[in-house]
């Protein structure tokens, strides 16, 4: 039954009102239906967006985990080279001082070595001045003779004690002969010599003190220092001391240790 036959059968002063009734109520509707209309287009386009959105943000997404991915294999790779690097370091490390070792041994094994042939070298000296004693001390001395210690020996027990005789055989070196500016025959001089290749401050000091046990002894003795090279504080010392010094057939402090003998 439409709306037109439901009107017909009410009152005719009813009818028009009705149907004017009828009419605005289907205007409303339509307006309404309308404006759903619109709101559910306006909804779909929205949820359309979304969707595009959704999926731009899954893109994105995957793109994240891909370079996470990407990163986490690059750190697991960098982490391995830190080990290998690491691993590395400790190997050079360990070589290091394997070589600090094998470096403290050839140190000390040169170090033996220069002290052998320094040892050799000085005992070499001692027999060339031994052999050649004219020649070194020929300008200083007549009649040069090398005098052996145990010769001297008795002379050495009436004046000095065991512990002094003791410290004075060690000598490398004892020469004689009689002084070249003096007219007298029996002006006979002794030279208490310590022979080194590198004459050192110890030298010095071994010739003074052996120098004096002898003059304790009773033999006017020059206390003497010998050698190819002599150090700076060397020079020095035996210059306080009046120690003469002979170095490749140079003398110096003669008249020096001369006055003290």
């Amino acid at each position: 039954m439409t709306y037109a036959t439901i009107v017909q059968q009410m009152p005719a002063d009813l009818q028009i009102p009705m149907l004017e009734l009828v009419e605005t109520l289907q205007q409303d509707m339509r307006a309404q239906y309308a404006v759903r209309r619109e709101e559910f287009d306006a909804l779909r386009a929205a949820v359309t967006d979304l969707a595009v959105a959704q999926r731009h943000t899954e893109q994105h997404i995957d793109r994240l985990e891909a370079a996470t991915l990407a990163l986490a294999a690059a750190q697991q790779r960098t982490e391995q080279r830190v080990e290998e690097l690491a691993a590395a370091q400790q190997r050079t490390e360990q070589r290091i001082e394997e070589l600090a070792a094998a470096q403290q041994r050839t140190e000390g094994i040169l170090q033996k070595l220069v002290i052998r042939v320094g040892k050799n070298t000085g005992k070499i000296l001692e027999i060339d001045y031994r052999d050649k004693a004219f020649a070194y001390f020929g300008t200083l001395l007549r009649k040069v003779k090398v005098v052996s210690l145990q010769d001297l020996e008795p002379v050495f027990e009436q004046h000095l004690s065991e512990a002094e005789i003791s410290a004075l055989v060690p000598l490398d070196l004892l020469v004689s002969g009689q002084l070249r500016r003096s007219d007298q025959p029996d002006d006979v001089v002794y030279l208490a010599v310590e022979v080194s290749a590198v004459i050192d401050n110890n030298d010095v000091v071994r010739a003074q003190q052996r120098a004096a046990l002898l003059r304790r002894a009773g033999y006017r003795t020059v206390a003497a220092v010998a050698g190819e090279e002599i150090t700076a504080g060397a020079l020095t010392s035996a210059a306080a001391r009046s120690v003469l010094v002979v170095q490749d057939g140079l003398k110096q402090n003669w008249d020096e240790a001369l006055a003290l003998a």
